[in-house]
């Protein structure tokens, strides 16, 4: 497998199969959606760039993903299901005063899609850095204390 390939797509050397990581998006727009729908996540006000916690919650999994061989696209999508989490809430739940179909229109509009999209980008590159660099240290961490590595 070439190196471009598997920075974009990772690998799956003694792990679960792929198809379970592509979960992950959808799952965590669906969680997103929910805690700010809920009340468990809230934006304090004003001009809102970056939801803190929807990009929180994306990071860390996008993560996770890296440091368990996901790859770089994942990641980014990770982010995106996240980040997209919080538009939906915004604009499908927070814009009570127009009509369902003006909701959704708002909610898929190519420069708020694009927006989500480059937040996503540069996240999701960040947090698969870290996941990459961590598990290539506790990889050294075993390999220099004789343990097997996954």
């Amino acid at each position: 497998m070439s190196l471009a390939r598997r920075v974009l797509l990772g690998s799956n050397r003694n792990g679960p199969p792929r198809r379970y990581r592509l979960l992950a998006p959808p799952l965590l727009f669906l969680a997103v959606f929910a805690a700010y729908a809920l009340g468990a996540f809230e934006i304090s006000g004003g001009v809102v760039f970056l939801a803190g916690d929807a990009a929180l919650v994306g990071v860390l999994a996008a993560a996770v993903l890296a440091y368990r061989r996901a790859g770089l696209a994942l990641a980014w999508a990770t982010v995106y299901g996240a980040l997209l989490g919080y538009s939906a809430d915004h604009y499908l739940l927070g814009l009570s005063g127009r009509s369902l179909g003006e909701r959704v229109a708002a909610l898929v509009e190519l420069d708020g899609l694009v927006f989500v999209g480059v937040e996503a980008l540069a996240l999701g590159t960040l947090a698969w850095a870290v996941g990459v660099t961590a598990r290539r240290a506790v990889e050294e961490v075993r390999a220099r204390r004789g343990a097997p590595t996954e």
